[in-house]
């Protein structure tokens, strides 16, 4: 018994993923061509897609955010567990790599689900803002440059509806966030911001160590 969460070694992970994961073949086939990318280590880790999908059944979300994309899995996760009538409207800068999450969405029937949007996150959240869609969103998701982080969170939380859920990616920064001695810019950044929320009481709160860590914040109102 431990009063104190576990930490995963790689025999409790292997063990983890053996009777929990129930990654379909469409995510595993974007999470193996993703793990030849230059980039791969920005892919999230499969128990937090399903996870997040997992989240977005409960509340039964319809409507929903996503705040950078890469090669589409949190996306493509979150649409396949979407009703048919449901939607992901997804803000990227890169073009390029965005073309491979387009292919496999293609592939595994959900393109129509998800609208991408290659701009700056901000100016989509503003524009989403300006055309009426404040207090519309079920549930949104922030995987993009830390900096942005208070920005991101600002306006989603005014796209959010009441009840509404945001989930917030890398928030332990690898452990990085409670060495003292770890003092650059982004790490700085999401100290900060988990500082910001923690004092937030415009929503309900939960940090949970799953992957790098993934804040909960749920819409109060």
């Amino acid at each position: 018994m431990s009063h104190k969460t576990l930490g995963l070694d790689a025999q409790l992970y292997q063990y983890l993923q053996q009777v929990s994961l129930r990654e379909p073949d469409s995510l595993a086939q974007l999470r193996a061509e993703t793990a030849q990318h230059p980039m791969a280590r920005m892919q999230i880790a499969p128990e937090q897609g399903q996870f997040m999908a997992l989240l977005v059944e409960l509340i039964g979300a319809r409507k929903t955010l996503e705040v950078g994309v890469f090669t589409g899995y949190s996306a493509l996760a979150i649409a396949l567990a979407l009703p048919d009538d449901g939607c992901v409207v997804a803000c990227d800068l890169d073009g390029e790599v965005t073309a491979i999450a387009r292919r496999h969405w293609q592939q595994a029937g959900v393109a129509e689900k998800i609208q991408l949007h290659i701009a700056p996150a901000l100016d989509t959240l503003d524009y989403l803002l300006a055309t009426g869609q404040g207090s519309t969103f079920d549930f949104a998701f922030i995987d993009a440059d830390k900096r942005n982080y208070p920005h991101y969170y600002e306006k989603a939380l005014a796209l959010l509806r009441p009840g509404g859920l945001m989930a917030i990616d890398n928030v332990l920064w690898s452990g990085r966030v409670a060495d003292p001695a770890v003092q650059d810019h982004r790490t700085i950044a999401i100290r900060e911001f988990n500082t910001q929320l923690h004092q937030d009481d415009r929503i309900s709160l939960s940090l949970v160590p799953i992957a790098d860590g993934l804040t909960l914040a749920r819409k109060r109102g």
